[in-house]
């Protein structure tokens, strides 16, 4: 089974993923520290740019951001039909939304993407995505192609789901 761990939280996060038993071997974090793993197992086809389970244990937040479209901060498309831009703006505002809530995209552990044209965005898709997550150990993934979104001319959309420590400074309005 292929285990990679991301990070480790210093205090952190609910199960995404639980398995019924850990492999031997498997990492056991100190009593009291939570981890998040990515696991690709080795009874299911090895996965091209997402992780097929991610399990994390501990207490935490866990953050779930809305889909997120190619707009910018003014409602408006920056380049109307350009893929690559709207999914560039897409990784943009999913950060935006991180940051809102003192995460980053280390914190991301799944992401649930609708396209309107598989075959021919997939490939930029992944290659703006790349820019933003750990190729190492990316998110558990699903993708889809639906006929269109919400709103005109939207051509993607990316929901997020975060896991990370309890803020330190709970109510200071500080993040680190």
């Amino acid at each position: 089974m292929t285990t990679l761990s991301r990070f480790r939280l210093p205090c952190g996060a609910a199960a995404v993923a639980i398995l019924a038993s850990l492999p031997a071997g498997a990492q056991t974090p100190p009593a009291g520290a939570p981890a998040v793993r990515f696991l690709n197992p080795p009874t299911i086809a090895q996965p091209r740019g997402y992780t097929h389970v991610v399990e994390v244990t501990g207490p935490g937040r866990i953050i779930y951001v809305a889909g997120q479209l190619g707009y910018d901060v003014s409602g408006k498309v920056p380049e109307p039909g350009d893929f690559r831009a709207q999914a560039t703006q897409v990784f943009e505002n999913l950060k935006a939304a991180l940051d809102s809530v003192c995460a980053r995209f280390e914190h991301v552990v799944k992401f649930n993407t609708f396209l309107t044209d598989i075959r021919a965005q997939i490939p930029i898709y992944r290659e703006v995505r790349d820019r933003y997550v750990s190729t190492a150990a990316p998110p558990a993934s699903t993708t889809v192609e639906i006929p269109r979104l919400a709103r005109e001319g939207a051509l993607i959309e990316v929901e997020a789901v975060a896991v990370l420590s309890p803020l330190p400074n709970a109510g200071s309005g500080r993040c680190y």
